[in-house]
């Protein structure tokens, strides 16, 4: 198999070579921040979730993820600074969602582009040697979609991943709406009371 691979290595150009390090460099990627992202996600759903227990239990009078900046506790809930508090949460929460949108995008571009050189050096070769017959561009042409196949290989986790974050993203989102939503009918149930 290992020799199979430098084989294949070793007959390539330079640029399908250098196309199947990228593609590789992105699944890496990919993965990693797949990973790291859920994980994070995932964490601020069930400190969220929690914290909104707490909430509507009476245990807690504020989310434990926000900052108690001055005049939250004095003036009542400000409806502007909560808002913020929800957008830095998601903002935080979002980060390499965009990676994984790009890697979905791109990478079968990048296979093309290894497959179309590949092609275009294969012909290059050939077209010198005047007859040339299908057992011969066969396996030349077969080695070059190698590259279109990798990328797509690549942006398939990358689109889906992105996708699943998405999901959970959505579902923080509720959580943290649910929480500013019940605060601020506290607070306008408090201004009733006076």
């Amino acid at each position: 198999m290992v020799e199979l691979v430098i084989n294949f290595l070793h007959s390539s150009s330079v640029v399908s070579v250098v196309v199947l390090g990228w593609l590789a460099f992105y699944m890496f990627l990919t993965l990693w921040v797949f990973l790291y992202r859920f994980m994070a996600i995932s964490s601020y759903c069930r400190d969220e979730n929690l914290s909104l227990r707490m909430l509507v239990s009476g245990e807690k009078m504020y989310p434990s993820s926000i900052v108690l900046i001055q005049g939250i506790v004095g003036d009542g809930i400000n409806k502007e600074i909560m808002g913020i508090w929800k957008h830095q949460i998601l903002q935080k929460a979002s980060r390499g969602m965009t990676f994984l949108a790009i890697v979905a995008s791109t990478a079968p571009f990048i296979g093309l582009f290894g497959t179309v050189i590949e092609i275009l050096e294969a012909f290059f070769q050939l077209g010198g040697g005047g007859q040339v017959s299908f057992d011969t561009v066969a396996p030349i042409i077969s080695k070059a979609l190698i590259a279109t196949a990798t990328g797509i290989l690549t942006a398939i986790p990358a689109y889906s991943f992105h996708l699943i974050l998405k999901r959970k993203m959505y579902d923080l989102n509720v959580v943290l709406q649910m929480e500013l939503d019940f605060l601020l009918s506290r607070q306008d149930q408090n201004q009733i009371r006076f």
